[in-house]
């Protein structure tokens, strides 16, 4: 009987937690420490919240912390009862002998927190599972993004010396030297746009923009498809705007030289059938994930590209698109979200240590001229987060070519690389294969 009754006790550890804020109050150090672990919430006991609550108001005010002004602050808002009175705040400070253990006690303290909170997320979803009128897939994603909550503001920041920064560069700088690859990054399979970035490179946001029907996610499928089923790089493609089918039929059309209209409507021949077998096998064999959902919001792409990551060992993330992202706020404005949803982007880029690749709309001006990084819609925040932009732009002089020698040879386009942080910026040629919704290198064959 006992067993069961301290089954039902949740986890927690009151001198771990009396050691945490005992060290913050001998050395304010500490409180550096617990905050990388701890937020007032992790406490079990709510006198020890309200007590680490003031300390951390105290530390972020730059106020010093002692028995004198954690009282005062716990006075003023009215919590110092709450917080057991100054006698039992005094006692902290005996709790624990020195401040060495800080961290030590913190992470006791945290894990007692995520096992409530685990056993909170598994109580309401097995009493919610009984409930035959919601979808089991809903229960499913909610309570993954449960675990995800409780798990993303956890993350351990350090700081590195310049020691450590020297050693991981002298190393990195070594495997240059030996391998001398022009190309360090992850290959888009365009040799000119390679040439110039080194390829996507881990932890880079890298934005694609251009007017509707530019050709933006026939560029984005077909660096995919270079990627994944050309180099067997693992891929991720959250398709937002058309369907993965209808996306499996643009590949279809590229890996075997079929006109798509044809492919979608059946007109391809018998003959055409053993080229639709060979190319059905390579795409079948290639790691390429598309994530198919119309409404998606920020916190959905980040469960499952770190889903992914961890277990398809994806290595770079597609986006199509940026303006389709759904808020997990419906009180942002539009220029509101698209700003977190471009921060949000590079910071998933630099925590899965992986490129992500989103696509962005211009504005209707830049249908005139050139695209710049102005005509990029919605906010400035994208020109800023990105570490690299590239716009497709038309050469308008060559859209006066005959629709039918178009569609034989191809459609001269402008893929401008109109910034890049870590490299130079310039404008190469690619071809526009529309009957098969396809980008391939320029090669001027005139003369």
């Amino acid at each position: 009987m006992a067993g069961s009754i301290k089954e039902r006790i949740p986890p927690h550890h009151d001198d771990a937690e009396r050691a945490v804020i005992g060290a913050t109050l001998i050395d304010e150090d500490a409180v550096s420490t617990a905050q990388q672990y701890l937020r007032p919430d992790d406490f079990y006991s709510l006198r020890h919240r309200k007590i680490y609550e003031a300390v951390l108001n105290l530390f972020a005010r730059g106020t010093r912390l002692d028995l004198l002004t954690l009282s005062g602050e716990l006075e003023k808002t009215g919590k110092l009862d709450e917080a057991g009175g100054n006698d039992y705040i005094a006692s902290l400070t005996h709790a624990v002998p020195s401040s060495a253990n800080a961290e030590y006690y913190a992470q006791v303290v945290q894990n007692c927190s995520l096992r409530r909170s685990l056993i909170q997320i598994s109580g309401e979803t097995g009493s919610r599972a009984f409930d035959e009128t919601v979808e089991p897939k809903y229960l499913l994603e909610e309570a993954q993004q449960k675990l995800f909550h409780i798990s993303d503001p956890r993350r351990i920041f350090r700081y590195k010396t310049t020691q450590n920064v020297v050693l991981s560069v002298t190393d990195y700088l070594e495997e240059a030297y030996k391998k001398k690859a022009e190309i360090t990054g992850i290959p888009s399979g365009f040799y000119d746009l390679d040439r110039l970035t080194a390829g996507f490179q881990p932890s880079e946001l890298i934005v694609i923009g251009a007017r509707p029907g530019m050709g933006k996610t026939a560029i984005a499928l077909s660096m995919a498809a270079n990627i994944s089923i050309g180099k067997k790089i693992p891929s991720a493609f959250f398709c937002l705007e058309q369907s993965a089918e209808a996306l499996g039929i643009r590949l279809m059309s590229a890996e075997t030289g079929i006109d798509s209209n044809k492919l979608r409507k059946g007109f391809f021949t018998f003959a055409d059938r053993n080229r639709i077998f060979s190319a059905a096998e390579r795409i079948y064999e290639a790691p390429l994930y598309f994530v198919d959902n119309s409404h998606m919001t920020m916190l959905n792409i980040q469960a499952i590209s770190r889903r992914l990551r961890i277990q398809e060992k994806i290595e770079i993330i597609f986006i199509d698109y940026l303006g389709l992202i759904a808020s997990d706020n419906n009180m942002l404005r539009r220029y509101e979200l698209i700003s977190e949803v471009s921060r949000s982007l590079k910071g998933l880029a630099r925590e899965l240590n992986i490129p992500v690749v989103a696509l962005s709309q211009l504005r209707r001006e830049a249908e005139k001229e050139k695209p710049s990084l102005a005509d990029i819609r919605e906010s400035g925040s994208i020109e800023q987060d990105a570490d690299m932009v590239m716009f497709i732009n038309r050469d308008r002089e060559l859209e006066k070519t005959s629709e039918e020698q178009a569609a034989e040879e191809g459609q001269k386009v402008q893929l401008m690389l109109a910034k890049n942080r870590n490299g130079p910026v310039g404008t190469i040629a690619l071809t526009f294969l529309k009957h098969l919704t396809k980008f391939v290198p320029y090669t001027d064959d005139r003369g």
